[in-house]
């Protein structure tokens, strides 16, 4: 096997995301509507002698074993049975690491779309979402993607309607949250408002993109400390007053993104709002 293999690793929004109790394992439960964007890491794959490493184009990234998508492959083989194979796992980012966009969880599931192909393996997506539980919360959901209804730890979907196509614009502001210790702030915090995740679902059903961008909504926006949250209000408004539907942090943050009428209006957006990495990009459904 000469060739080499691409796949394209999407990343994730949280339409809504609630946190809930801690179950008898230690983690939080939790609620979420997740989204794809057409917007992602670019993956490869060459099979060849020796180890097999991630190569990226972002130096700080791990290139062994502590690489999830690396993780990915090695798991991959041992599940299947297929014979291990050395090589690259080459990583183009363009998902802003450590912005709550899933960039790592979307490789690691790029990485098992991919082998599964190369190797003719013919797993179903089901499978390969059920293989992918053992890397993380949010890889079985970046397996296939597309509009859905997460929860416990994320890993238990329940597949949506597509949510209207739209333009989407991604902001980073200029911080790093630390997932743990916003979910330790979360226990502390008293909840005054949560995601009204049941009016997002009709909303959802019925269609309305209006509807949904009106009902974006993250708790951990209010467990960020007030130099992070000024920062995410600052992207907010920016989207906002350039004619974003809704606006919303994803995940554990720092990446916020506004929804809009369509790509055109999207683009237009990107073009105007400074002061911010930024991409501009729209909602794809799931793949099959």
């Amino acid at each position: 096997m000469n060739a080499e293999f691409s796949e394209k690793a999407r990343a994730k929004l949280n339409l809504t995301l609630d946190v809930r109790e801690k179950t008898d394992d230690g983690y939080h439960r939790i609620v979420t509507v997740f989204q794809t964007v057409d917007f992602g890491d670019e993956i490869t794959f060459r099979p060849a002698d020796g180890p097999l490493t991630a190569k990226t184009d972002l130096p700080f990234l791990p290139t062994g074993d502590k690489n999830l998508a690396v993780r990915a492959a090695q798991l991959f083989f041992r599940e299947t049975g297929v014979a291990p194979m050395g090589g690259v796992i080459g990583i183009k980012k363009n998902i802003p690491v450590c912005g709550g966009l899933a960039g790592g969880s979307s490789d690691a599931a790029a990485v098992l779309r991919l082998l599964n192909r190369a190797c003719g393996t013919g797993l179903s997506v089901s499978e390969l979402e059920k293989l992918s539980e053992q890397l993380g919360s949010d890889v079985p959901f970046c397996v296939a993607g597309g509009t859905v209804l997460g929860e416990g730890r994320g890993e238990k979907m329940t597949r949506l309607r597509a949510m209207p196509e739209c333009g989407v614009v991604i902001l980073r502001p200029d911080f790093a949250s630390s997932t743990p210790e916003l979910f330790k702030a979360i226990d502390s915090l008293r909840v005054v408002s949560r995601p009204d995740t049941a009016g997002m679902l009709r909303a959802i059903e019925e269609g309305s993109l209006t509807a949904v961008a009106r009902r974006v909504f993250n708790i951990f926006e209010a467990a960020l400390p007030r130099r992070w949250s000024e920062k995410v209000d600052e992207a907010k408004d920016a989207l906002l007053e350039n004619g974003a539907l809704g606006a919303c942090m994803s995940g554990t943050g720092s990446a916020v993104y506004g929804l809009f009428a369509d790509v055109e209006a999207a683009s237009e957006a990107a073009s105007r709002i400074k002061g911010f990495a930024c991409f501009a990009t729209k909602t794809s459904p799931a793949l099959d």
